[in-house]
């Protein structure tokens, strides 16, 4: 691992955080946790390999270890599209100690996830499976008691909201029932068009930030650069943090799940740029 391209890795993680925090993948559905949990079956080994390394191939990028070329869980070449990315998996590997910790490494892991496609997926139904999110978002969903829960959702959500609303022209509202608010149809319509714009490898990234925050609302903030990854936490934990201002919490536990679901998030948000193919992914991270 050179010099340079561990400063590359640090100029990336500037915006999105530190990705290599130790981490346990937590999807919602049962075909997110095959698509997710697959590759990192074994939690660890020891380490087996001196030097990482990468090359150009056909059709992208492959990482090496110790000259010997890095495959997936399902017996594919490792390549990726390109060399940003390549680096920072390269790093992954290279970070790790005497003992392989791989469920540390989510960016390889979703990579493996990409490149394999356990569940056998298309961008259409990937597409329709972020949109399910967002008849079930966080941001969305809200209490009516106690009063001072209530409060600190409308003053730190709705702006949130009202944002993503102004920012594609949409209605998306919402509701203290417990079926949520109706979205409409052409809010759904303009989101599909959105994501569309977004390769299967980036559809894949932001699947899995979706799934850490719970919410499409949170995670598009985030990847649209309106918040950042400990903001986009912070929202997403809302709930949670206003008890235990309240109750108090185990304090070591706290701090360790917090890091942990930053690292997952700012790993997702990492991949989505990373692999941003299309000029219009880029122009609309320009926008506002």
């Amino acid at each position: 691992m050179t010099a340079a391209m561990l400063k590359s890795l640090v100029r990336l993680q500037s915006h999105f955080g530190n990705i290599l925090s130790p981490g346990q993948l937590c999807p919602r559905s049962q075909q997110l946790r095959t698509a997710l949990n697959y590759s990192s079956a074994t939690a660890e080994r020891k380490r087996f390999y001196q030097d990482v390394s990468l090359s150009q191939g056909e059709g992208g990028y492959e990482i090496s270890l110790d000259q010997r070329k890095l495959k997936t869980p399902g017996g594919k070449l490792f390549i990726v599209p390109n060399e940003a990315l390549a680096i920072a998996v390269a790093t992954e590997w290279d970070a790790q100690k005497d003992t392989l910790k791989f469920y540390t490494m989510h960016l390889s892991t979703l990579c493996n996830t990409a490149l394999d496609n356990p569940t056998q997926r298309n961008k259409e139904q990937m597409i329709s499976a972020a949109l399910k999110f967002l008849e079930t978002d966080t941001v969305c969903y809200r209490v009516d008691e106690p009063h001072g829960l209530v409060e600190l959702q409308k003053k730190e959500w709705d702006p949130v909201l009202h944002w993503m609303e102004n920012r594609y022209n949409v209605t998306i509202g919402s509701s203290s029932s417990i079926l949520g608010p109706e979205i409409p149809e052409a809010t759904k319509e303009t989101f599909r068009q959105h994501l569309n714009s977004y390769s299967f490898w980036s559809l894949t990234g932001l699947e899995y930030v979706i799934t850490q925050l719970k919410s499409v609302v949170l995670s598009m903030g985030m990847i649209d650069r309106h918040l950042t990854v400990e903001q986009a936490v912070l929202l997403s934990r809302l709930e949670e943090e206003y008890q235990i201002q309240h109750w108090g919490n185990v304090e070591s536990a706290h701090d360790y799940d917090m890091y942990e679901l930053r690292a997952r998030t700012a790993a997702g948000a990492l991949f989505v740029h990373l692999t941003s193919e299309s000029l219009t992914v880029k122009r609309k991270l320009m926008q506002n």
